[in-house]
């Protein structure tokens, strides 16, 4: 597809990520269309000009489904945004077929992108390029795991995440001793293949320790870019998601995450996440996300609205360098009210603090004055979403991830 002016865009998934996407561009008179897993956020926007059904089905299916729309509406030339690792990897691979009617936002070949699709890959590019990054062992068989040598506590995480279940869903489980991981390594075999399962020893810290580089990259060169802290995040101590980040300044996350991105010579947005390791303040790679991650709206707030702009680079718009100002906060309600609640009962936050972490400059991650619906129908959808999802932990066949 040839570069110049962009005529819509298209957004695989429905959640509070693809909700920012769709917001982003909708705010600039650009049409949307959602594409609706089993979360609805996103189509439930004033900026949705429409919405369809996302196929929990094979890749096959799934790329002759995207090409049929294209036929069918009248698509060509829209852009092509996933909405999570999954339909980011579906775009990659399938590059040559959808970029026939598309504009894809993962502008990198799959030859790059699964660096950071793989975590088994990811953490080899750490160790080639002498990025820190936690101990990581890939266990073959259960005497593997019973001769792990890294400290406890550990975590047992999957190197992709193909499939919906209790484990992938959880991104990660702790293990505090060498026989609860034996045991957690039994039960994850159950659920996905074996050869992805890998050992971590946990990096000592929560959600204050986890440093975020995110970037608009040309040729591995950052044009818009922030820093943000993961200051809360849930659960508190073992976090699955960003409940509540700053943009901070912090040249030594940028140096870091600057060698990745000029090795990549990666093209696109990206959240390049670290943790700072207590015991010797070095700095732990965790995970590289090429594609919108859950707090990326907060950059709107900061002055790097990303998929705005990866939209204007796209289309051959230059793009003036920016970063992004710091002392800016994004916080998503649902999950960070019972985070500073927990916080507050443990003497750990006062309710004056976290009052005061909400002041303004503040961008929240689903509700929007000028877009209120999904903030009034996000608690009933969780509801709705956790109760599916938890008939599929029971024993249900396994789904697709969504996206």
């Amino acid at each position: 597809m040839s570069r110049g002016p962009i005529p819509g865009a298209l957004v695989i998934g429905s959640d509070y990520k693809s909700l920012g996407v769709v917001r982003s561009l909708g705010r600039h008179g650009i049409p949307v269309w959602v594409l609706r897993d089993d979360h609805v956020l996103a189509s439930l926007s004033r900026y949705c000009a429409r919405s369809l059904p996302w196929p929990a089905t094979t890749e096959e299916e799934q790329v002759a489904h995207l090409l049929e729309l294209a036929h069918r509406h009248g698509l060509d030339g829209w852009a092509l945004f996933p909405g999570g690792d999954e339909t980011a990897a579906l775009l990659a691979r399938n590059r040559d077929a959808l970029g026939e009617r598309y504009r894809l936002t993962i502008l990198e070949p799959w030859e790059t992108l699964r660096w950071a699709y793989d975590k088994r890959l990811t953490y080899r590019l750490a160790g080639e390029l002498d990025v820190d990054h936690p101990l990581t062992r890939y266990p073959r068989s259960r005497e593997d795991v019973l001769a792990f040598d890294g400290e406890y506590p550990a975590i047992l995480k999957p190197a992709i995440r193909h499939e919906l279940n209790r484990f992938t869903v959880a991104k990660a489980w702790p293990a505090p001793d060498g026989s609860t991981l034996v045991a957690r390594y039994d039960e994850a075999r159950t659920l996905v293949d074996p050869d992805l399962i890998m050992i971590q020893s946990l990096v000592p810290g929560d959600g204050a320790s986890q440093l975020s580089y995110a970037a608009l990259c040309r040729n591995g060169r950052a044009l818009a870019s922030l820093v943000a802290r993961r200051t809360r995040q849930w659960p508190m101590d073992f976090g699955r998601a960003s409940t509540y980040v700053e943009t901070i300044d912090a040249p030594d996350v940028e140096r870091l995450a600057l060698r990745i991105i000029e090795w990549l010579r990666f093209d696109g947005i990206v959240e390049i996440e670290f943790k700072r390791d207590a015991r010797d303040g070095r700095l732990k790679l965790l995970d590289i996300n090429p594609r919108p991650w859950g707090w990326h709206t907060l950059g709107r707030r900061a002055g790097v609205d990303f998929p705005y702009l990866l939209w204007q680079m796209m289309g051959g718009i230059p793009i003036a360098p920016l970063r992004g100002r710091p002392g800016v906060r994004w916080v998503r309600a649902l999950t960070d009210v019972p985070t500073a609640m927990s916080e507050i009962r443990a003497g750990r936050l006062s309710v004056r603090a976290y009052l005061a972490s909400l002041t303004a400059p503040i961008e929240y991650a689903v509700l929007a004055a000028d877009d209120p619906v999904p903030a009034l129908l996000e608690l009933p959808a969780t509801a709705y979403l956790a109760w599916t999802r938890r008939e599929t932990s029971a024993g249900q066949r396994p789904a697709r991830v969504a996206t």
